[in-house]
């Protein structure tokens, strides 16, 4: 793999650029052959209001999703660690998903599931915590609006009374609305 150490606006000592090398080619061979270069990113925030000030920040560039780690502690060492450790859950998890589409088996080189979690700490996986039907009258966006805010959500599923879609309205940023409408074609 090539790995690229570099600092941001700051010189990387040999030692510093050693260490990285080490940790995060160590962590890299979980996914070896999946992966063609990393890059690591070391920096000093200059605010002295920040504590854990050392950060850094790993990229690396996979046949699949690009996946980034960024880190920060007081020490750059222990920046690095926590950004080894951050990368080696990812790569897990990436090795752990890497499923066929058309068998719905997993890949060749994918690890036992058995290595995918260490042993006392538990992987939290996202999921759907919770399902809700609800009956669409149709209206219209003015309407929608009127509904939503109402029940101050951020977005309402709402069927269109002109078009007889569904359609989606929510709420941006800078106050105003966004209406989503399917389109055929």
């Amino acid at each position: 793999m090539k790995m690229i150490v570099k600092g941001r606006h700051m010189a990387v000592t040999d030692p510093i650029r050693e260490y990285a090398e080490e940790k995060i080619g160590r962590t890299a061979k979980i996914i070896d052959g999946e992966h063609q270069q990393a890059e690591v990113e070391i920096w000093v925030e200059k605010n002295p209001s920040i504590e854990n000030n050392q950060v850094v920040e790993v990229t690396v560039w996979t046949k699949g999703p690009v996946i980034r780690a960024k880190e920060a502690s007081t020490d750059m060492y222990a920046a690095i660690d926590l950004a080894a450790e951050k990368l080696e859950r990812q790569f897990r998890k990436f090795k752990g998903k890497t499923v066929n589409r058309h068998t719905g088996k997993g890949s060749r080189g994918a690890l036992p599931p058995e290595t995918l979690i260490p042993v006392g700490v538990p992987e939290i996986e996202p999921g759907i915590v919770k399902t809700k039907s609800l009956d669409m009258k149709p209206m219209s966006a003015e309407e929608a609006i009127l509904q939503l805010e109402l029940l101050g959500h951020d977005f309402l599923v709402f069927t269109s009374a002109e078009t007889a879609d569904v359609n989606v309205l929510y709420r941006r940023h800078d106050g105003d609305y966004g209406l989503i409408e399917p389109r055929v074609g």
